[in-house]
């Protein structure tokens, strides 16, 4: 599984990167430096430990940036929480992204746990 192009995880978590960027154009130029580059940050590393992740020679690297991913999920879900918390974004985008949020979870739990158990890999 080298071709990290063809994975789910991967593809979901960049359809997510993009409906961050578009949310975040309409952010107040105020958050540019502040939430607007955190929740872009967090989104991007999503796809990109990923792709890292299948571009290790070993098992255990791999599985690292695979966790890493993970844990920029949870980061960027908490970002959105205070967007909308602090009014920047509305109750329905916020519902709108939780969606991918959760089917990105999901699908990289999935990946995690088929590295975890595959015996094939250093």
């Amino acid at each position: 599984m080298s071709n990290y192009k063809t994975l789910d995880a991967w593809k979901v978590s960049m359809e997510l990167v993009r409906e961050i960027y578009l949310l975040t154009k309409q952010f107040p130029k105020e958050e540019l430096y502040g939430l607007t580059s955190q929740i872009r940050r967090s989104a991007v590393s999503i796809p990109t430990n990923i792709a890292e992740g299948l571009g290790r020679q070993y098992k255990k690297d791999t599985l690292q940036f695979f966790y890493v991913a993970r844990g920029s999920i949870y980061e960027l879900e908490t970002l959105i929480n205070i967007g909308l918390m602090a009014n920047i974004i509305s109750k329905n985008y916020f519902e709108k992204l939780l969606l991918p949020l959760e089917r990105s979870l999901k699908l990289l739990y999935g990946l995690i746990k088929s590295y975890e158990i595959r015996t094939d890999l250093k």
